[in-house]
């Protein structure tokens, strides 16, 4: 028997979480699905903070415009405007849960400054704003009757009428739309059929597409396989934000050093120990992540360096204590006393600026399946994310989503038949387990070699092959054996990626995080790519 909720979020990061609260209060039944533990998400590990007019030296025409130069030309302007225009009155309600942002006084925040912006506007706790928000959210959550949480609890795919034509044409049902989803429950290994009426995808990005990534394990990009796999297009997936500097380290997981500290007037330096930035761009260390990342990389090729240097030593012990105390007690971990010592910093996966297609509601053109967060590409970043507008966006699009869910299950009739069970049918174990990380260890070799900070058509194609060669081998694996958390995460990623070489490809010129040598111009002619299902 089906287990029946109104609405599944798949996520427990900020978009999930402040999603799933609303819609709860507007009374509706919900049900939170997370892969691991509910804290466990990219939220929680964001350093920087949310980027929001409350300065008087500030104003929205300001963060607009910082937005639209980050977003290198593809910003939707309608959508950046609105996203930035709700923003302090999202972040409000973060408030009135209970979040308390670093202050200089009682009445005034402190305010951080970060690359690409012109005006301190980054609200922040500390160096921890993402586990503070994440905190504070999941106490409203747990303490709210109307959501149950699942944890450990995997999406093998969506289900929709489309793929239920049987059971679609006996309930004289013509429009496709979801009905539902398959969930494994990684602890137990069985698949349960969890029935809704609407979705949310707002599971994150895809960092682990790559072997280096500030990312924690979840990001293996599933809302937007499953999504795909369900007929939903997706866009510009070609943006992938490499952040410029994070803890070099023997470690896949980079720990993430925050823009914030070059916002407190941090220096780049090579192995010699000399600036390089402002020969890059006049904005020297505060350039947008992309100029930022792309000189870092240049530095290190030319001179065969594995790291470059951040430089922080002009601030005291004090200063930085209390201004980045996880950056602080990270790097004294590694023998590194930030306020005496350089900094080895390379570039590391960061985030995914395309993604699925929605609108300014959180729709895509799936009825009844909706996104936001970092899983959904709405228009706001372009071909550069502005550092810290993604907590903002992550706010402001699960506030509208809540409101067009409400609309939407007023209109809809609730699902009136029995959902199949998953079956496994004579299935075993996977008996070569070894074949899944070994598929994985190369994918992700393939794509930093291949589609990395600098690409040329010649290097995707090769990544092309091998994506391809890889999927054959995976989606056999996937339907001779029963299914497990590496092996579905294996089967995003190889979709996800070959959808970022499709990108890729489609887009003749170089713009914003997207650089090739072959067309290192930018065209007067600016699109949107887009892979159709």
């Amino acid at each position: 028997m089906a287990e029946n909720f109104e609405i599944l979020v798949i996520g427990s990061g900020i978009a999930g979480l402040s999603f799933a609260l609303k819609s709860a209060q507007l009374g509706h039944r919900v049900a939170i699905i997370t892969k691991k533990h509910q804290a466990e998400s990219n939220t929680n590990y964001a350093q920087g903070g949310i980027a929001v007019v409350t300065s008087a030296t500030d104003d929205f025409d300001l963060h607009v415009r910082d937005t639209l130069i980050a977003g290198d030309g593809l910003c939707d302007e309608q959508v950046v405007r609105q996203i930035i225009e709700e923003g302090p009155r999202r972040v409000k309600e973060l408030i009135e849960l209970g979040l308390e942002f670093t202050r200089i006084d009682e009445e005034s925040y402190s305010l951080g400054k970060e690359g690409g912006h012109s005006r301190r506007r980054i609200l922040h706790v500390a160096d921890m704003t993402g586990k503070a928000i994440e905190t504070a959210l999941l106490s409203a959550v747990n303490n709210h009757p109307k959501i149950t949480t699942f944890e450990h609890g995997f999406v093998v795919d969506l289900i929709t009428l489309k793929k239920l034509n049987q059971v679609a044409a006996e309930a004289n049902l013509s429009e496709d739309r979801v009905v539902g989803a398959y969930v494994l429950d990684v602890l137990s290994g069985e698949v349960k059929t969890l029935n809704a009426q609407a979705v949310m995808l707002a599971s994150g990005g895809a960092g682990h597409v790559y072997p280096f990534t500030t990312n924690p394990s979840i990001a293996t990009g599933d809302g937007i396989a499953m999504a795909y796999r369900a007929g939903v297009p997706v866009q510009n997936m070609e943006f992938i934000q490499f952040h410029p500097t994070t803890l070099y380290s023997n470690s896949p997981k980079r720990f993430l050093i925050s823009e914030a500290v070059r916002g407190e007037g941090a220096l780049l330096r090579n192995l010699e120990g000399d600036r390089f930035m402002d020969a890059y761009d006049d904005r020297s260390e505060l350039a947008p992540r992309d100029v930022v990342a792309r000189a870092i990389d240049e530095e290190m090729k030319k001179s065969g360096s594995a790291h470059l240097w951040l430089d922080i030593t002009h601030q005291d012990d004090v200063f930085l204590k209390e201004r980045f105390p996880s950056i602080y007690n990270a790097c004294l971990d590694q023998g590194i006393n930030i306020s005496k010592d350089w900094i080895p910093v390379v570039p590391a996966a960061h985030y995914l600026c395309g993604g699925v297609v929605t609108n300014l509601d959180a729709e895509t053109p799936l009825p009844g399946l909706y996104a936001c967060g970092e899983v959904a590409c709405t228009g706001l970043h372009g071909a550069n994310r502005l550092a810290s507008n993604s907590l903002l966006e992550a706010l402001v699009m699960a506030n509208n989503g809540a409101e067009a869910v409400n609309k939407f299950l007023g209109k809809v009739t609730a699902n009136i038949f029995e959902l199949p069970h998953w079956v496994d049918g004579e299935m075993s174990d996977p008996d070569e387990r070894v074949v899944i990380i070994h598929n994985w260890e190369e994918l992700r070799k393939a794509m930093w070699d291949y589609v990395g900070i600098v690409r040329t058509t010649k290097r995707l194609h090769r990544a092309q092959k091998r994506i391809e060669n890889l999927s054959s081998e995976i989606n056999e694996y996937y339907w001779n054996f029963k299914v497990e958390p590496l092996l579905l995460e294996l089967r995003n990623l190889l979709l996800v990626s070959e959808l970022i070489v499709q990108c890729a490809l489609q887009r003749k010129e170089s713009r914003g995080l997207h650089y090739t040598l072959d067309y290192p111009a930018k065209s007067e002619e600016v699109v949107n790519t887009s892979v159709i299902p």
